[in-house]
């Protein structure tokens, strides 16, 4: 049976984009805990071409199972996942990406959320950052900063809009195994499948392509040739909140002297380093979640909750 025709532990919309596009998202009810304070609410934001299916495992620990349960809302992209695709792919950036998430946060009153930025969802929130600094209360990036390793851009232009299409959810396993297994060493092969419906969607009963392909052109104006720009401002603009950063240890996007130097830089920054995981760490183990529980009760202990 698939999740759709059963009852869905969140509530689930669709909001309208300023040029018209119907988005996708998703919201966990934070259950009741003792004394029933009122916690920021996490927003989380996937990476380039992942949705909200990335952040159930993490949204429903953050929801119920935490000592500290608190509101997390998940959106897709344009493009991406069940939102509505554009028809000018030039749209595809994390600057509208960015006006589209400050759209979603005002009509649904999200004043100053903690922000868990997966890899493009961290590019948004340190453009947000600049953009918008009183928007954010604190941050968790998921191995991603502001230096993006060569190698590993190179390596995502590579797949992204030319991976086989699968016919079934077995074959989709296989995929997302061939593609990864040897950045997660520790993923054991019943654990393909559920990754494998992350990726993808459904379409009665089989998978289906979880992003418009043509995101591939947009990431094809990027010339691997030039510097790519670093945004070290960008990041310095989160001074004045908590930040978390998560790295895989296998990860080849975000190196560990980048992390060291933005550790030098932020004065509240903590880090994570997470085994057996590349680019990006699935927050999927009980580590990383825990990890991330913690800093968000550090979170809670600064805003006096």
């Amino acid at each position: 049976m698939s999740e759709d025709a059963q009852e869905l532990p969140y509530t689930e919309g669709k909001y309208t984009s300023q040029d018209g596009l119907k988005l996708y998202w998703r919201h966990y009810l934070a259950e009741e805990s003792d004394g029933d304070k009122e916690r920021q609410p996490l927003l989380c934001l996937p990476g380039l071409t992942r949705n909200s299916n990335d952040f159930h495992v993490l949204a429903m620990h953050v929801s119920r199972a935490s000592k500290n349960p608190r509101d997390v809302y998940c959106i897709d992209y344009r493009g991406r996942g069940r939102s509505d695709y554009d028809p000018k792919w030039q749209n595809y950036s994390p600057y509208i990406e960015m006006l589209d998430t400050l759209d979603f946060m005002a009509i649904n009153d999200l004043h100053e959320p903690i922000i868990c930025g997966t890899s493009r969802g961290g590019i948004i929130t340190l453009l947000m950052a600049v953009t918008r600094p009183t928007a954010i209360s604190a941050v968790i990036l998921n191995d991603i900063g502001p230096v993006i390793e060569t190698r590993g851009l190179a390596r995502i232009m590579g797949y992204v809009g030319k991976t086989p299409e699968p016919e079934s959810w077995e074959d989709a396993a296989l995929i997302v195994k061939d593609m990864s297994s040897r950045f997660f060493t520790d993923i054991k092969d019943e654990e393909w499948v559920e990754i494998a419906r992350q990726w993808y969607m459904e379409d009665d009963g089989k998978p289906a392509p979880g992003y418009d392909l043509n995101l591939a052109n947009a990431l094809s104006e990027i010339d691997l040739a030039q510097p790519i720009p670093q945004m070290w401002e960008h990041m310095d603009a989160l001074n004045h909140v908590p930040v978390l950063v998560l790295r895989g240890l296998n990860s080849d996007l975000l190196s560990q002297e980048t992390v060291d130097k933005m550790a030098s830089r932020h004065p509240r920054l903590k880090t994570y380093d997470v085994e057996e995981e590349g680019h990006p760490p699935l927050l999927r183990d009980r580590r990383s979640i825990r990890a991330i529980d913690t800093f968000l009760e550090s979170c809670d202990l600064d805003d006096g909750a």
